[in-house]
């Protein structure tokens, strides 16, 4: 014994500790049996999970005697070592919470109560029972560091899973790395899925993700996200408007533009989004006016200028091309329009028809492409839409 411990607890016990190690193998299969007794949850673990539990109790058996016999019974100021638990492996820590813990130690000492008046020596009876309740209660802080040593591991893991799920949305990979990163982490995959980049606030990674985590469980969605450089980017998944959504999670964001990219069906099609997203993100600053959040998709006049491709065959293909297939006098009273600066009048002059018919045709432009020629950031949508789709003319136009 380390001459700075206290004695007592060895000595007031010393004819009971030699019975305790005899009953160690019948307590610890009395106290699994009262688990199987009262644990409903206990009864339902696999065969493998169960037997750890036997093996945690049976240690914890041993462990008792050994702090009994330093000293410890009498004054209750030895910890227990976090040994006891090393006869199950992590994944126990992780299949079993700690409240259930918790359970299986309160079982025990209650089995271990029981039998005090048939395992103290006479005259041992009651330092017993209090030895017994004094190391129930080292062994519940012994499971608490045992707890938070493994969730501070599993914490590092996911963090770093988060991040390589991020950076592999970022860099485009594979659907199937996706799918195997994000399962790792327990997302659900839960429909429609949509990215959002902005600003990181600076400060610690973790607690930059906790802030996002937080908000996004209080509104019932699933988030995964990652810190590159000084961008915050989160996958929202299970939010009907993935914009609305991002809204909701503003706080977490650094100042600046936060853009949303289009929703898809699932993981496997998370990069288009990241990919959107990411180029509105920088092409954002031209569009000081700019709602927070605001679409990819609002942004795409700025991301052709800022050289985005996908931007580009969006306005060749999906305004060019739908005016030119829905018939060319919108294309004709589109540009009559825009030349005579906005004044529905003059166009009407400039094509020989009736102001009326100018209006018509405006009007099925705002329908086909869903931007308003007379508004002026719809306006510049459509102009730029009319000068690509001249210089590359979308192959289904003709």
């Amino acid at each position: 014994m380390n001459g700075s411990e206290p004695a007592g607890g060895g000595d007031e016990l010393a004819a009971t500790l030699p019975r305790i190690e005899r009953a160690a193998g019948s307590l610890a299969t009395a106290s699994v049996a009262r688990m199987d007794e009262t644990l409903p949850w206990f009864r339902e673990l696999p065969a493998d999970q169960r037997s750890w539990v036997m093996l945690v109790a049976q240690a914890g058996v041993q462990s008792l005697v050994e702090w009994l016999r330093r000293g410890a019974g009498g004054n209750g100021n030895q910890e227990v070592s976090d040994e006891i638990f090393d006869a199950a492996p992590q994944e126990l820590a992780r299949s079993i919470s700690l409240q259930q813990t918790v359970a299986l130690i309160k079982a025990t000492i209650e089995v271990a109560e029981e039998h005090v008046p048939r395992l103290a020596a006479p005259g041992e009876q009651e330092a017993l029972r209090t030895a017994v309740l004094r190391f129930s209660r080292e062994v519940a802080f012994a499971a608490a560091r045992v707890y938070a040593r493994a969730a501070e591991t599993r914490g590092a893991w996911d963090a770093r899973l988060q991040a390589l799920l991020v950076d592999a949305l970022l860099r485009g990979d594979s659907p199937d790395v996706l799918a195997s990163r994000a399962a790792a982490l327990g997302w659900g995959d839960a429909p429609p899925v949509a990215v959002a980049v902005g600003r990181s606030p600076g400060g610690e990674v973790a607690a930059v993700l906790h802030a996002v985590y937080r908000a996004a469980r209080r509104i019932g969605l699933e988030a995964i996200g990652g810190v590159h450089g000084d961008r915050l980017v989160v996958l929202i998944g299970g939010a009907p408007d993935p914009l609305a959504a991002a809204g909701r999670l503003l706080p977490g964001f650094g100042d600046g533009p936060v853009v949303v990219g289009p929703a898809v069906p699932s993981l496997d099609e998370a990069t288009e989004s990241a990919r959107a997203a990411l180029a509105g993100f920088r092409a954002a600053p031209a569009w000081p006016g700019a709602p927070r959040p605001v679409a990819a998709a609002d942004l795409l006049p700025e991301r052709v200028l800022a050289g985005d491709a996908d931007a580009r065959r969006a306005l060749r293909q999906e305004v060019f091309g739908t005016l030119s297939r829905a018939g060319g006098e919108l294309l004709e009273t589109l540009d009559a329009f825009f030349g005579t600066g906005g004044v529905l009048e003059a166009a009407a002059r400039a094509l020989y028809v009736h102001p009326n018919t100018v209006r018509y045709r405006l009007k099925r432009v705002a329908e086909v492409t869903g931007f308003t020629p007379a508004d002026p950031r719809d306006a510049f949508v459509l102009r730029l839409a009319l000068i690509i789709g001249r210089l590359d003319p979308p192959s289904s136009v003709h």
